[in-house]
């Protein structure tokens, strides 16, 4: 690993600290180097906060340093007013002579023209260091800028026969409480990704049998952003879904809704592009990536249009022997581990 291999990674590991709180936005990491000594670093803050850049030049005590040190970026800095004034006006203005960057801005309103910026001021210009690993570390906002949808992850748990639900279940429409299949950590990993994402997304069938709250009670976390589709207004505001406690978007091909401040109605036709429509609208709404919980034939039209990104599916050693099945996907290329008598399957769409 060659020194500027070295300060991207470094870059890289700094810039984990910012999810998720960065999103919409990309975390990034920056590092600043003098005679080989890192005397400034710093990430992305908050949305509407400090870009890393910004809090990298914040960190260095000696300004005067500046002029004679590179500054390593795992993205592109940005050139527009938006939040917060352009990254790399700032570089400029402290006369660092030297920038290393990951790789490109895929966002229209950078895409090169950062670089172009730093390079008319007469600044050394370095890019494409750990790029596919910088690409990664912001998998969101390139799938989101680059594809105009949300990144997708489907999740689900299934029993030994695979089963997501069984029909005793279904027979008690009065209980409205979920079946746990998955143990009690099993269960706190998928409220540690919830925490993780924007938006979570479940369907009608979900809402009526389970009436789930999609928090993160069992992590500490900010809650996504709850979507729900909900074709003719089944859903009564007596469900947790409803409890203008959360946001939460309704996608209905219903008329005369009327939203609040925690609960916002999308039109939509219900028809065989209805999973393009709800990325179209996840996209409208600046919704980088969005975890699907179910049920079933929601999970199933992503998969089958092959529109997603990765799955995360839970085998229990409960055996249900009927009920309602769980997705069909290719598990050829499954990644597994486990968590106690759990297995956890990802599968990623490469």
């Amino acid at each position: 690993m060659n020194t500027h291999e070295i300060y991207i990674k470094r870059c890289l590991e700094l810039a984990q600290n910012g999810l998720p709180t960065a999103m919409p936005n990309p975390s990034v990491g920056g590092v600043i180097v003098f005679e080989n000594k890192i005397i400034g670093e710093g990430f992305t803050s908050k949305y509407g906060g400090n870009h890393a850049e910004v809090n990298a030049i914040n960190a260095v005590k000696d300004k005067s340093l500046l002029s004679k040190s590179t500054i390593y970026v795992s993205l592109e800095p940005c050139s527009h007013f938006g939040k917060t004034p352009p990254c790399a006006d700032l570089i400029i203005k402290n006369k660092i002579p030297n920038v290393v960057i990951g790789t490109l801005d895929s966002n229209e309103k950078v895409a090169g023209n950062g670089i172009k910026k730093l390079i008319e001021a007469g600044i050394n210009v370095t890019v494409g260091i750990l790029e596919e690993e910088c690409k990664a570390s912001n998998k969101r906002f390139f799938t989101f800028h680059e594809k105009k949808r949300p990144y997708i992850i489907l999740k689900w748990a299934e029993s030994q026969d695979g089963f997501i639900t069984p029909t005793f279940q279904q027979d008690q429409s009065d209980k409205k409480e979920p079946i746990w299949i998955t143990n009690e950590v099993s269960r706190q990993l998928v409220h540690k990704w919830r925490s993780e994402e924007q938006a979570i997304l479940v369907g009608t069938k979900t809402v009526l049998d389970d009436n789930p709250k999609l928090d993160v009670r069992d992590w500490k976390g900010n809650n996504p952003i709850r979507i729900v589709l909900d074709k003719t207004g089944k859903i009564s505001n007596n469900y947790n879904v409803k409890d203008d406690k959360i946001k939460t978007i309704v996608i209905t091909e219903q008329e005369n809704f009327v939203s609040s401040d925690y609960l916002h109605y999308e039109k939509c036709i219900f028809d065989n592009q209805l999973v393009a429509s709800v990325c179209e609208i996840l996209y409208k709404n600046n919704i980088q990536s969005v975890i699907i919980e179910g049920g079933t034939k929601t999970i199933q039209s992503f998969i089958d249009a092959n529109i997603w990104d990765e799955a995360r599916v839970f085998k229990s050693k409960i055996v249900f022997e009927n009920g309602t099945k769980a997705p069909i996907i290719n598990y050829k290329n499954a990644i597994k581990q486990s968590i106690i008598d759990d297995e956890l399957l990802k599968i990623y769409n490469l």
